[in-house]
């Protein structure tokens, strides 16, 4: 099969520019997001750093280890909205499913956070801990989500030492593990405005 002069010509011209485009970049340049100094306040959702300073980026294997060691697993995700259209007549039973045990603070990885928010915050991990700052903590949520790298950096900035992070959140979970359905935590969600 032969294709038109033009169309191969076009064809020609749109590869020369993208060869043009990618030979654009610095040598050794990446995707890399650098660490804020403190927690992001930009958009949630989008590509997050592949460090925390302060605390541990971890996988499937440690997440693994950290449960046997009785970690406090924080699911900071958000809890589903209803849509504007969901007819009025059927019930939302939205169900979150999460990591086996984990302790649901939808919203917790805000930023900014109400003072008063993240002082309960502070105070609810406090009491889940019972004051014990050495404690292992994994913070999580969605992959490309803002919330648990906020709620980590937070811990760390509060003096916890054993601080975990897994950006893969919930769906690097299930790739690898069942999940559980939770409601939220009620001293999270009944002290809210």
């Amino acid at each position: 099969m032969r294709f038109p002069s033009a169309i191969v010509a076009k064809g020609a011209a749109i590869l020369a520019a993208l060869v043009i485009l990618a030979s654009a970049a610095p040598a050794g340049a990446t995707d890399d997001v650098p660490e804020p100094d403190g927690v992001w306040t930009g958009p949630m959702h989008g590509p997050t750093p592949k460090t925390l300073k302060g605390a541990i980026v971890v996988d499937i294997p440690s997440l693994d280890a950290l449960m046997a060691q009785r970690a406090l697993f924080l699911d900071v995700g958000p809890a589903d909205k209803k849509p504007a259209d969901f007819p009025k007549d059927l019930p939302w039973l939205p169900i979150h499913r999460t990591i086996p045990g984990a302790v649901w603070m939808p919203g917790a990885g805000a930023a900014p956070l109400e003072p008063a928010r993240e002082e309960l915050f502070y105070k609810r991990v406090q009491e889940l801990t019972r004051g014990n700052k050495s404690r292992p903590i994994v913070a999580f949520c969605h992959p490309d989500c803002w919330g648990s790298w906020n709620t980590a950096k937070r811990l760390v900035l509060k003096g916890y030492t054993r601080v975990h992070w897994y950006p893969d959140g919930i769906e690097g979970w299930q790739s690898a593990h069942e999940t559980a359905a939770v409601k939220p935590d009620p001293a999270w969600v009944e002290a809210q405005p």
